[in-house]
């Protein structure tokens, strides 16, 4: 019998489970969790990603029509919409980021990540830094205040040159300035 595994499945695979166990365990995600593990939100919102889902709708109608081919990776039923929506909005976000810096470092040490081929050569390591303003629906975020009747946020990006992975993100309020203003203007 040929043995076949899915794309998603080779993905999942790259993933540390222990180390991804010990983060839910440092930030407590998991202590009010009836059925719907942390495990399972991350499969959903990996789903959502590769899927290109733009709906709760969309991540569980989707799982639940591979529900028998995800059992292998740790789900043994679909979320329900609200479920997925609760989790979404009470589990802590900096266990994600916490993960994300964990499996890049986990690439970065196994050589997995490309770089290396650049037609000049620095003495010091090459970073860029960008920034980009994401346009949120003001009635959703109120929060998240950016005009009069638009919201928004501001993504801070600095990019290593060296393997083209973030070496630091951060996400500030649209309305303000992340860098300071200098008073003289270069004309």
């Amino acid at each position: 019998m040929v043995r076949t595994a899915s794309l998603f499945s080779q993905l999942l695979h790259e993933v540390p489970r222990i180390e991804f166990e010990r983060l839910i365990r440092k930030h407590g995600a998991e202590r009010h969790a009836k059925g719907f593990t942390c495990w399972n939100q991350l499969v959903s919102m990996l789903f959502c990603h590769l899927a290109a889902a733009d709906s709760l709708r969309e991540i569980c109608n989707g799982l639940a029509c591979c529900l028998g081919k995800l059992v292998h990776l740790g789900v043994n039923r679909m979320p329900n919409k609200s479920t997925l929506s609760y989790a979404n909005a009470n589990r802590p976000a900096k266990l994600y980021e916490d993960f994300l810096w964990v499996v890049l470092d986990r690439f970065r040490s196994n050589g997995q990540l490309p770089g290396g081929g650049h037609r000049f050569r620095f003495k010091n390591k090459l970073f860029s830094m960008d920034s980009t303003t994401i346009s949120l629906c003001l009635s959703v975020f109120p929060w998240a205040e950016f005009r009069r009747a638009k919201g928004g946020v501001k993504v801070h990006v600095l990019l290593d040159h060296g393997d083209y992975m973030p070496a630091f993100v951060a996400v500030s309020q649209a309305k303000k300035c992340a860098y300071p203003q200098s008073s003289t203007t270069g004309r």
